[in-house]
Parts: C-alpha cells; sequence; structure tokens
C-alpha cells in the first residue's frame, strides 16, 4: 500500500466516526429521544453532519483523490480501492459545489420537518407540515441546481435513488403495469372476497414482538449483527454490515401490519448484512440504489412472504406465539395476506393495489417538481389520484398525504424505488427458479434459507459496486421489463380468485 493511499484510508477512518454518531443520533431520535430533548439532538446531528461534509468536500481530500487518480497511482489501487476514488471524486465533484451554510441549513430543516410530520401526522393536520414542506422542496431544488446544474431537476432526484433510472424509462414501465394491472384489479373485486372476520380481535403487542423475532431469524437476519426499535415508520439503517438496525410499529388490532413490516425490514436488513465486509465505511458498501435495495425488501415481504410455502414450516409456531391464529387455518391465513382491496395506506397494502400507490406517489412528485402545484393544493391532489386509481377518498390527512415520512427528508424521487424494486422482483424470481427449482418446493421444504444465499451471492455481496443496471443484467442477462412481474401477478391471483386472466 503506498503512503497516499494509506493516508486517504486514515482520512476516510477519522470521517466514519463523525457519519457513525450521526446515524446514532438519527437512530436514537426516532426510537427513543423524547419530544422535549429532540432539539438538542438535532442541534448535535447539525454538528456532525456539517463536519462530515466538511471533510467530505475538503480541500485536503480533493488533493488525495486527484493525486490516487493519476495513471501511475490509479494502476497500483486494487478493485475496490480503484471504484471508491472513482465515486468518491465524483460525489466530491458535485457536493463541493454546495455552499456550506446551505448544507448546514439543510441538515437542521430536515430534522426539524421529521418532528413537524410526526405532529401533524398524529394530530392529522397537513397545515402543520406544509411550511416544512414548502422548505424542503425549495432547499432540494436549490441544492439540485448546485450538483446537477443544467439537468432537469426530477430527473436528477430520480438519479440520486436509482442511476441511470429518469422519467422516460420510469414512464414507460410504469404505463405497462398500469395497462395491465387495472383491468386486473377490476376482475380481482368482481370475485368472490375471503371472509376476514377471523382476524378481528385484540393481538398482545409483545407477543407480535415475538412473531417479528421468529420471522427474522427465519429468513436469515443475524442478531448478532443487528437489533430491533419501535417507530412510527418502519426503517432499517446501518452503520456497517456489523451492525445493521430495523424497526417496526404495532396495531393491536392488526397482527399481519407487523409481521409483513418484519419481514421487508429484515429483507434491507440481510442486504446490508451480507455486503462484502471489505466495502464497510466506504462508498463501495451500503447499496446507494433504492430500487435494488426495494427489490430484496419486497422480494422477502412478497414474493416470499405471501406465498403460502413460505409459512408451511412456521404456521404452528405463529400460533403458539399469538393463539388467535390456532382457529385460523393456513388456507384462509394464505387468502387473507394476498386479499385485494383499494386501501388508504401505501404500507399496509395487498402487492398488486400497492403498485397504484406507487404511481400516485410518483405522479406527485412530477406535480411538484415540474407542474409546480403549490403546497397547499397537494392534499387536494392526493385525493384526486386516491380516487382515481383505488376509487377511494381519504377520510383525513392522516390516512392520506401525512402518511409516509419520506417527504420530510426531502427524499423526492424515492417512491418510485419501490415498484422498480418489484418489477426487478419478477425478473429475479424467473432466473431464482431456473437456477434453484421451484421457489414453491423449496419453501415447503424450509428451505428459504438457500434462496437467501442465492441473494447474498447474486446482489448482496457486491453493495454499491454495481448500477442497478449492472446488477440485472449480471443476475438475469436482460434489460430491466414490466413483463416477468405482471405474468406473477397474473397467475397467482387467477388461482387465488379463480379469475379468467
Amino acid at each position: 500500500m503506498s503512503e497516499l493511499e494509506k493516508k486517504l484510508k486514515d482520512f476516510l477512518e477519522l470521517k466514519k466516526q463523525y457519519d457513525h454518531v450521526t446515524t446514532l443520533l438519527y437512530w436514537d431520535m426516532e426510537t427513543g429521544t423524547p419530544k422535549l430533548g429532540q432539539q438538542a439532538h438535532v442541534d448535535a446531528l447539525t454538528y456532525f453532519s456539517t463536519r462530515s461534509f466538511e471533510m467530505g468536500t475538503s480541500d485536503e481530500l480533493e488533493q488525495m483523490l486527484q493525486a490516487l487518480s493519476e495513471p501511475k497511482e490509479y494502476e497500483a489501487l486494487d478493485d475496490t480501492m480503484k471504484f471508491i476514488v472513482t465515486r468518491m471524486k465524483r460525489d466530491m465533484d458535485k457536493d463541493k459545489r454546495i455552499p456550506k451554510d446551505l448544507f448546514e441549513a439543510f441538515v437542521r430543516a430536515q430534522a426539524e420537518a421529521g418532528n413537524a410530520w410526526r405532529d401533524a401526522k398524529n394530530a392529522s393536520d397537513f397545515s402543520m407540515f406544509a411550511p416544512h414542506l414548502e422548505k424542503m422542496i425549495e432547499m432540494r431544488k436549490e441544492i439540485t441546481g448546485y450538483t446537477d446544474p443544467g439537468k432537469e431537476i426530477y430527473d436528477a432526484l430520480l438519479d440520486n435513488y436509482e442511476e441511470g433510472m429518469d422519467t422516460e424509462t420510469i414512464d414507460h414501465l410504469f404505463g405497462d403495469l398500469k395497462k395491465e394491472l387495472i383491468p386486473l384489479v377490476k376482475q380481482i373485486l368482481a370475485a368472490k372476497q375471503p371472509d376476514d372476520s377471523k382476524f378481528k380481535g385484540h393481538y398482545d403487542v409483545d407477543a407480535q414482538k415475538k412473531v417479528q423475532n421468529l420471522l427474522l431469524d427465519y429468513i436469515g437476519f443475524s442478531k448478532d449483527a443487528g437489533s430491533v426499535g419501535e417507530t412510527e415508520h418502519p426503517f432499517t439503517l446501518n452503520f456497517n454490515s456489523k451492525d445493521v438496525r430495523v424497526s417496526n410499529h404495532y396495531y393491536e388490532e392488526e397482527p399481519l401490519f407487523a409481521m409483513f413490516s418484519a419481514i421487508h425490514e429484515g429483507g434491507h436488513a440481510i442486504f446490508e448484512q451480507n455486503v462484502n465486509p471489505a466495502y464497510d465505511n466506504t462508498v463501495a458498501g451500503s447499496c446507494c440504489y433504492m430500487g435494488v435495495h426495494e427489490s430484496q425488501s419486497r422480494f422477502y415481504e412478497n414474493i416470499l412472504g405471501r406465498n403460502k410455502n413460505f409459512w408451511l414450516p412456521i404456521y404452528d409456531k405463529l400460533g403458539e406465539l399469538l393463539p388467535q391464529f390456532k382457529e385460523i387455518t393456513l388456507d384462509e391465513f394464505y387468502h387473507e395476506i394476498n386479499h385485494v382491496r383499494n386501501s388508504m395506506i401505501r404500507t399496509e397494502a395487498d402487492e398488486v393495489t400497492y403498485c397504484f400507490h406507487i404511481i400516485l406517489r410518483y405522479e406527485m412528485e412530477k406535480a411538484i417538481f415540474r407542474d409546480h402545484v403549490p403546497v397547499e393544493k397537494l392534499p387536494e391532489l392526493w385525493n384526486e389520484k386516491m380516487k382515481e386509481y383505488l376509487d377511494i377518498v381519504p377520510a383525513n390527512d392522516a390516512e392520506g398525504i401525512l402518511q409516509d415520512m419520506h417527504w420530510s427528508d426531502a427524499s423526492f424521487g424515492y417512491f418510485p424505488s419501490y415498484l422498480l424494486g418489484s418489477i426487478y422482483d419478477g425478473m429475479y424470481l424467473e432466473e431464482l427458479e431456473k437456477e434453484l427449482g421451484s421457489v414453491d418446493e423449496l419453501l415447503a421444504a424450509g428451505k428459504i434459507r438457500e434462496i437467501t444465499k442465492w441473494l447474498n451471492q447474486k446482489i448482496h455481496w457486491y453493495g454499491s459496486t454495481r448500477t442497478p443496471k449492472e446488477v440485472i443484467a449480471n443476475v438475469c442477462g436482460k434489460e430491466v421489463s414490466a413483463e416477468p412481474l405482471i405474468r406473477y401477478f397474473k397467475e397467482k391471483y387467477s388461482k387465488l380468485y379463480d379469475l379468467n386472466v
């Protein structure tokens, strides 16, 4: 290792300490900090985030990256360090254009907006959040003007979360889904619906937490490298591959939400726990492509978790932890977890109508950044689109525009990643079955860890070193298409609802 490379690694080790603190502060703010203690955490988060940003855009780092990019130095690096130097230099070229005072103000505004969103959601009052949302929109526009000058803002935002994706590509993929799913859902809703009366009742929260632990262990989440917290909106974060944390929310009258949130967040966490540990605390680690990341959480949640055979080896254990399920047959359970119905809340939606929830949010974001719809008009537009796609209208802001936290931290461009992830999943499923055989048979035999191992080897290990298009090319050998997901939906739901599709 050259002296220059060692100097860069030492520099990154120091920067890592600031990033570690900011991650811990965010986790604590979401899971344990009392209301009156939030401001002190906001101040600390702003301080440490700003120090990390200063290091990441410093002249010292720029000079090291420039020197290591020179042919003689660059060729002496191993492949991982080549990727790190190239990616960091690219990111620095963008980030260095952001004024320091703007970045510092943005971090503070994000934290304050997050607190305002929680208060507004609990009060079901959009007006409490509206000024913060407007600030997030304007600050994101301003920052994007610095990082991506001359580029259309919303395409730049999409590219932040899923490199290589733009509205032209997404419009095509989502258009294919709409064309096929709108008539499919109409057929499903016209068919005989499962009886959900057996699922009504009170479900002990402590017992639900034990079910969560069962599910996380079952799919391959390592408790030695992870932990679980409780939050308003479930999420996953990681310090590195050895410390990955998931959170959940529990409803005493609705046990399925926490079950599938556990499986979903567990999918995110398994990804992070199985990235090549040599990438820890570098830009090669923690996958930054959100469509690829969501493909893993949604693969576990839907392709596996909503398959009847997933539950076959553990259904008796579920009944032991939540006795109500002793009175519900596995077949009844299977039909209920795949019960297609138009519903208000995205995170509680079935896997088919979920697609409309994402298309709605994608179109809302285009309305914000391209049509310049004023913030005060957004709840009305949201309700119009709910009526258009799901034929229902929210009764209040909490079950409407305030249900998601993503806009509170200016994560505009993130929502399409969820549906891109599902599209990728249709492709992964076909390839996995070519290589390992029937997923139904693997799950029924309790061999879910073989599927997890396949995903570890094909996707997780590479962290951020492969772009979404490269992931799809390496795993599936073809370009992205919605057709496999459409086939999956038609085959599965024509059997469940006895349809002629």
